[in-house]
């Protein structure tokens, strides 16, 4: 005995039914995935000058570097700047080509970007600077208040 045809269509109808939510998740997830696969190298995680000098990123990733800009430690060469970076436990040596910040100066709060050499120097393809007297970037001060070395307002 078949069943009856009534009975044949709603079970094809659940069947397309799964088979669709099948397929539609299936895409939806791959979609996803190639999405954050896409955006995984404009991630830049931020550093100190302590992990840099520690070993704790390898040359040649891209990675965004607060500290304060060593005082007497600013050369220009031509159209490069080199530049010392401290958290006042360790330094490294940055080195940019192009046009600094108005307020970029010694003593002052400074973020970069950029990867780290083979040889140990630090080039960067952005520099931020503060904006005012009572700023500095959040993960510089956190990185300070972390070596002891913030002289910030308490209450930050």
């Amino acid at each position: 005995m078949n069943a009856p045809p009534i009975m044949k269509t709603r079970a094809a109808r659940k069947r397309q039914r799964l088979i669709l939510i099948l397929v539609a998740g299936t895409i939806f997830a791959l979609a996803i995935g190639l999405i954050l696969f896409a955006l995984s190298d404009q991630i830049v995680y931020f550093q100190s000058p302590t992990d840099l000098a520690t070993g704790l990123v390898e040359p040649g990733v891209r990675v965004r570097v607060g500290g304060l800009v060593e005082a007497g430690k600013i050369k220009y060469e031509g159209n490069v700047v080199s530049f010392v970076i401290t958290d006042q436990t360790h330094e490294i040596t940055a080195e940019y080509s192009g046009i600094l910040p108005d307020l970029f100066r010694e003593g002052q709060g400074v973020v970069i970007e950029g990867k780290l050499e083979p040889s140990g120097i630090f080039t960067a393809d952005t520099v931020l600077a503060k904006h005012d007297e009572n700023y500095i970037p959040k993960e510089v001060a956190e990185a300070l208040k972390e070596s002891d070395h913030w002289k910030g307002d308490p209450s930050q």
